[in-house]
Parts: C-alpha cells; sequence; structure tokens
C-alpha cells in the first residue's frame, strides 16, 4: 500500500468516485487538500468568490447532469457561509458532497480561539445533511469518503458533509484505496406492487402525481409509458417539473396552489398514484385512496391516510408496474377531452398574468427546448413554475421549499459547468442578485456562458407590495439602491445589456444564448401583480 498525504488519499479517492469538478475556496486549513487535488489533473478545480457559491454551484451540476456535486471550503465560516446551498440541495433532494476543513485535531472542541474553530461544527450542518463524519486518521479517509458516496448513491438523494482536521491532511500514511460500491436500486414488494396494478387497472379516473424522485431515478420514460398505458392524466410538483414532456396530451402542469383549477381534477380522481414526492401539496380527500412510491420509508403515508405505501426507487417500481398493468380497454373520451380543454385554458388571457405572461412566453420562446432555466424567488419566478412550458427532465431549476433569494445565478453556473454544450438562463430579481453578484468574475474567469436575467424594480417587490396592501401602506426595509446592472457586469469582462420590453428580452436573450459567452441583462420594470 503506498504512502501518500491525506490530501492526496482525498482526492485520488474523490477520483475514484468520478468527480472530476469541485467547486471551492482556498483556505488554510484545506491547502494539503488542495495540494492533493492539484495533483489530479483530471479533477478541475474551480474557485468562487464566495463560500455559499460552492454549494450553490455543486447542485446545480448535480441537479443538471444527475452525478454528484462537490464542494471544498474551510471550517466555521467556510462551511457556515455553505450553509445556505446544502440547505437548499437538501430540500430539493440533491445530492452534494461537501467536504469541510477543521483546525487540528488535538484542539477541536476544546473553545480556545483558534482560527475558524467552531464547537461541533457537524452539528451546525445535521438538520440539512443526510450523513456527516468526521476523519480523525490520514487511513481512514477513503473509507469515510466511500461511505459517502454509498449514501449519496442510495436512498433518497441529499447533502453528505465530511470535515478532516488539517492536521490529518497533512500527514503522511500508508493508504489503502477503495474501489467504488453502489448496490442495485431497491425494488417494490412484489405482494404491494400486485395490489398496486391490481388498483390501478379497477381504477376508472387514475392520476398520476410526480415529483422529483421521479426525475432522480431516471424514471421519466417508464413514467409516461405507463401514463399513456392508463390513460392518467399527469400533474408535477414544481421539483418535478419535466418528468412529462408540458407538450404531451396527458400532461396537466404544476398545480398553483389551493385555488388552482387543478384541484378539481385531483379530487375528482379515484385513485392517485404518487411518484417521488412527499405528496405534501396535492390535498386530496381524506376518503381518495393513494398509492404512493418513494424511496424514502419516512414519507411513504405521511401526508396521508389512505395510502397503499411502496418504498423503492421510482424507475425500478414504475417498470415493475408496467410488467404488471394491462392496457385500459376503454378510452374515457368525455375524460380526454376534459383534460384537453384544460390544457387549451391554461395559458389564455383571462389566466394569464401580465407583465409575467409575456415575459415567461419570450422565455420560452428563446430558450431551446434542452436549455435550462433556474428561477430565483422572484416574481417571474413564481409565475414560471406553472406556467413556464418545460419538455425535459432536469432543464428547470428552483430553490424548492428553502426558497432561498440569491441561489439562481450560482447554480446556473454549476448547471452549465455540468452541461457545457446546453443554453442556461437564469432570472432574478434585482435584490436577489446581489446576494451572489461577485460570482460574475468566476463566470469571467472560468468562461461559464450563462445568460443572467435581472428583473429590476429597485425593490423586494414582493415584500413592498404585501407591505403596502397589509399594513394600511406602512413599509419598511424594501426599497433598494441598485447599482447599474449593466456596468456593473461590464466591470468584471461581462456582457452586459439593457433592455425595456418583453419583445426586447427574447432578441437580447438569443443573442446572448447564441453567443454562449457570459452575459447580463437588466429588465427594468414596475410592480407586478402576485401570482399567489
Amino acid at each position: 500500500m503506498p504512502m501518500m498525504t491525506g490530501g492526496e488519499a482525498l482526492a485520488r479517492s474523490l477520483h475514484r468516485e468520478g468527480i472530476r469538478t469541485i467547486f471551492g475556496l482556498p483556505g488554510v486549513q484545506i491547502y494539503h487538500a488542495l495540494d492533493g487535488i492539484a495533483k489530479e489533473p483530471e479533477i478541475r478545480f474551480i474557485t468562487t468568490r464566495h463560500e455559499q457559491a460552492t454549494t450553490y454551484m455543486a447542485d446545480g451540476y448535480a441537479r443538471a447532469s444527475g452525478r454528484i456535486g462537490s464542494s471544498l471550503v474551510v471550517p466555521g465560516p467556510g462551511l457556515l457561509n455553505a450553509t445556505a446551498g446544502i440547505g437548499t440541495a437538501f430540500s430539493a433532494s440533491s445530492p452534494i458532497l461537501v467536504i469541510s476543513g477543521q483546525i487540528e485535531t488535538g484542539r477541536i472542541n476544546q473553545d480556545v480561539g483558534v482560527l475558524h474553530e467552531v464547537h461541533d461544527q457537524l452539528e451546525v450542518v445535521r438538520n440539512i445533511s443526510k450523513w456527516r463524519a468526521q476523519v480523525l486518521n490520514t487511513a481512514d479517509i477513503p473509507k469515510a469518503i466511500r461511505r459517502a458516496f454509498l449514501e449519496l448513491r442510495t436512498g433518497r438523494p441529499r447533502p453528505v458533509v465530511i470535515e478532516i482536521p488539517s492536521d490529518v491532511l497533512s500527514a503522511e500514511g500508508v493508504v489503502e484505496l477503495l474501489e467504488p460500491g453502489t448496490p442495485p436500486p431497491p425494488s417494490g414488494d412484489n405482494d404491494l406492487m400486485e395490489e398496486a396494478a391490481q388498483a390501478l387497472m379497477s381504477a376508472r379516473k387514475p392520476l398520476i402525481w410526480a415529483g422529483s424522485g421521479v426525475i432522480s431515478a431516471g424514471g421519466s420514460d417508464a413514467m409516461v409509458k405507463l401514463a399513456e398505458l392508463l390513460a392518467a392524466p399527469v400533474i408535477t410538483t414544481g421539483e418535478g417539473k419535466g418528468a412529462i414532456s408540458d407538450d404531451h396530451y396527458l400532461s396537466l402542469g404544476v398545480a398553483r396552489g389551493p385555488t388552482d383549477p387543478l384541484r378539481e381534477l385531483v379530487h375528482d380522481s379515484d385513485l392517485i398514484l404518487a411518484i417521488g414526492t412527499r405528496f405534501a401539496t396535492a390535498m386530496p380527500h381524506k376518503t381518495q385512496q393513494v398509492i404512493q412510491i418513494d424511496i424514502d420509508s419516512e414519507e411513504v403515508g405521511r401526508n396521508h391516510e389512505r395510502t397503499l405505501g411502496i418504498t423503492a426507487d421510482a424507475r425500478v417500481a414504475i417498470e415493475q408496474l408496467l410488467s404488471l398493468v394491462s392496457p385500459q380497454q376503454t378510452e374515457d373520451s368525455d375524460r380526454m377531452r376534459a383534460f384537453e380543454s384544460f390544457r387549451a385554458n391554461r395559458h389564455t388571457p383571462s389566466t394569464l398574468l401580465e407583465p409575467q405572461g409575456s415575459f415567461v412566453r419570450e422565455l420560452r420562446s428563446v430558450i431551446p427546448s434542452d436549455g435550462i432555466l433556474v428561477t430565483d424567488m422572484t416574481q417571474v419566478g413564481y409565475y414560471s413554475r406553472t406556467y413556464y412550458k418545460t419538455y425535459e427532465p432536469r432543464t428547470f431549476m428552483t430553490s424548492s421549499y428553502f426558497g432561498n433569494l440569491g441561489y439562481a445565478y450560482p447554480t446556473g453556473l454549476g448547471a452549465k459547468v455540468a452541461c457545457p454544450d446546453k443554453a442556461v438562463v437564469t432570472i432574478s430579481g434585482d435584490g436577489g442578485f446581489l446576494f451572489n453578484s461577485q460570482e460574475l468574475a468566476t463566470a469571467v474567469a472560468e468562461d461559464i456562458g450563462v445568460v443572467a436575467v435581472v428583473f429590476r424594480d429597485d425593490a423586494y417587490g414582493n415584500v413592498l407590495r404585501d407591505q403596502q396592501n397589509k399594513f394600511d401602506g406602512r413599509e419598511l426595509g424594501s426599497r433598494l439602491h441598485n447599482p447599474d446592472f449593466v456596468k456593473l457586469a461590464e466591470s468584471y469582462g461581462v456582457r452586459g445589456t439593457r433592455v425595456e420590453s418583453p419583445s426586447e428580452l427574447g432578441v437580447a436573450l438569443k443573442n446572448a444564448i447564441q453567443l454562449n459567452r457570459p452575459a447580463l441583462i437588466e429588465v427594468p420594470v414596475g410592480p407586478m401583480p402576485s401570482g399567489f
């Protein structure tokens, strides 16, 4: 067995697990980790300008590619800064590996005021990570990495965090490198699958409710086949957008909220098949029968009492159902016409809001069908969850229930690194974009051709409107002083453009996508109506 430093053991183990890109920010406690990575020429290290961006980029990389995203930060403020992205990945069920440095082994939890010291650091991320580990011996690094990747590749995908003290990274020792190992995804219990198949074939009005688990399992094609076999319409969660093409005749889109007409179709169904979703927002009647398939046993049956629960990988379980379910003998023509009518009325002037509707139509008309749209917490972003048509898996991203401002642009950078041949567009408000505008420097340094669209209303617009409407016109803290975003972009070497209308946005966006270079488009807007 060879002698090597802990940093070399880390880098070689990551390489064996297939890691080819790491997003990170250098610092004293991880010098030897960086040196180990430098000795692995096939690993690309991308330096961000804030630790928050390391995990956002890792998340975007993972969600766009289906591969594991990875980040490297110093302990203390480094890991704490990264928690925004860790929390987002946790909420979106995204598999990212976060490697944090740690102070010297003998000083951990001594509370003596060592640089970057945080007492019991891993406790900080306990509730936003799937698994955590502290490695105190160089020889144990390969074991920890192997276990981390087993956690990332099995069960529900969520962040994993490992911390390694600086002296462990620098120490030389005899190290046994390990081969990757991934068990096959779990199938559903045979008896339960038979029961589910019989229930589906007996249902007169089945409906499929699809979440991000369908996408992460690679089960989209199989789910569409099952929907066609059952003549069952498909509603997706926001995270499940793209699991079925919005152009498919059985796609009904994303449910907006309790007042969405989709609720009527949910309540009219005599059986709901929920796949890869917590099923927390569906709101069926208490008496409705639900079949829930999810890889996380803790989520099965949690949000609906009358549930036939099956713990299994979404793709594997759907394929099991396909082998058990016979085609529908008769198709309810009235029901199919109702789906067609609903789809047609979903995008009529009476149901659309302006100016969001016009902006979203321009975005959709210009972004290629396989292009990736990352939406921040902003009015056009909220609106796009329902009205931006999505045609392929892994092409639409939100911050899920974490709902944090500023995530879109660095997440888009990570997505573009993972998929350099795809167009990647991010939409942000002015307030949110300035959370991570410094990553324009990263985009230029690494030539990451993301197009950032910034809607500028010089306010936290949603907050301002709510304050004015709910508190007799009083407002506090919601108006902003902004830079000239075009000049800001140009100061970093990014192509900046300002447009004044949806049609101008379409032209500018088309040009920016064709250039495939870092670009920013500023769009001055006024107050927008709420889409909720």
